[in-house]
């Protein structure tokens, strides 16, 4: 087969088998794909109950009401992207680490260590807001797509190798996000919570109590600067006109107590 027909082959396969994120970035992983990449480490999270000691639902039904009630207000308030398919479902992991994360196919996750810093829901909401925004707007499989390239596509799209996903899968607990991706998703948590009860500069106030912290979290080395993600937060909350009044603080003190 002549260079010219297999190239010819090539554009084809790209056009009508690839997909693009909502923020237009090039994509081989289909949507179907982002929530079995997800549903996959999720069982690799759970394998590992000592890296990952997860608090079930059944330990603390009141906490999960709490914090999955706050997800599924922001998912509908918000119109977040993908909420037919995705199940935006929260898990609490019993760490005293300040972070929280999200894996493809809306699958999120928040350490007690990041909850036990804050101080109001709107905080919490901002976070999940943010978190949720790496999910819907693709940012994991955005970053897949650049790190495993064309062949990725052709055995996802042959078959040719049944391991395929278990592997990216497998690679995404180490995946860190870009200063770009990150700035996004710091946009977008202010357009979810927008119609929400919560802050929509919740997020802010995450980013105002840490960055004057002596010990900020690691992950926030390769991030945006925190002052800077404050103004660019409130700015966008004021340039849509959104609320930012704070959401009362008892329910989540009653939550963070009961963690």
């Amino acid at each position: 087969m002549r260079p010219t027909t297999l190239l010819y082959i090539a554009c084809l396969v790209l056009v009508f088998f690839t997909s693009c994120s909502k923020d237009g970035d090039f994509n081989v992983f289909s949507v179907q794909q982002d929530l079995e990449l997800g549903q996959q480490t999720d069982a690799e999270i759970r394998s590992q109950p000592d890296e990952y000691p997860i608090i079930e639902r059944a330990d603390n039904p009141a906490a999960y009401d709490y914090l999955q009630g706050m997800v599924d207000d922001i998912v509908r308030e918000g119109q977040v992207p993908y909420a037919d398919v995705f199940p935006y479902q929260v898990t609490l992991i019993d760490r005293d680490v300040e972070n929280a994360f999200a894996t493809p196919g809306g699958f999120l996750y928040v350490y007690t260590g990041l909850i036990e810093t804050l101080t109001s829901g709107d905080q919490l909401a901002g976070v999940l807001g943010h978190e949720i925004a790496h999910a819907a707007e693709r940012h994991s499989t955005d970053q897949l797509t650049q790190q495993f390239g064309f062949s990725t596509l052709v055995s996802l799209l042959t078959g040719g190798d049944p391991g395929l996903l278990s592997e990216v899968a497998g690679s995404l607990l180490s995946l860190r996000f870009g200063r770009a991706d990150e700035s996004e998703a710091d946009a977008r948590s202010v357009d979810y919570l927008c119609n929400t009860r919560y802050a929509a500069n919740g997020a802010a106030g995450f980013f105002e109590m840490i960055q004057d912290s002596p010990q900020p979290p690691a992950f926030l080395s390769s991030h945006p600067n925190p002052g800077d993600r404050v103004a660019e937060i409130n700015a966008r909350a004021e340039e849509k006109n959104c609320s930012t009044e704070t959401d009362d603080r008892v329910a989540f003190r009653d939550f963070r107590d009961s963690l």
